[in-house]
C-alpha cells in the first residue's frame, strides 16, 4: 500500500526541480524574443546599407562609363 503513494521528500523534491526549470525556460524565452528583435532590427539595417552601397556603385559606375568614351 505504501507503493500507491510516493514519497513526500521526493515529491517535493520533484516539485522543486520543475519550478527551478520553469523559470529556467521563462528566462530563455525571453532570450529568444530579444535575438530575434534584434535580428529583425540588424536585418533592415543590413538592407539599407545595400541600398547606399549600391547607389554609390551605380554612381562610380556610371562615372568611369563617363570618361572612358
Amino acid at each position: 500500500m505504501n507503493e500507491q503513494f510516493p514519497d513526500p521528500y521526493k515529491y517535493g523534491k520533484l516539485v522543486a526541480q520543475v519550478e527551478a526549470m520553469e523559470k529556467k525556460i521563462d528566462k530563455l524565452e525571453a532570450g529568444m524574443e530579444e535575438l530575434l528583435e534584434l535580428a529583425n532590427r540588424s536585418k533592415g539595417g543590413f538592407f539599407a546599407g545595400m541600398a547606399v552601397v549600391s547607389a554609390v556603385s551605380a554612381l562610380v559606375g556610371y562615372i568611369t562609363h563617363y570618361w572612358m568614351k
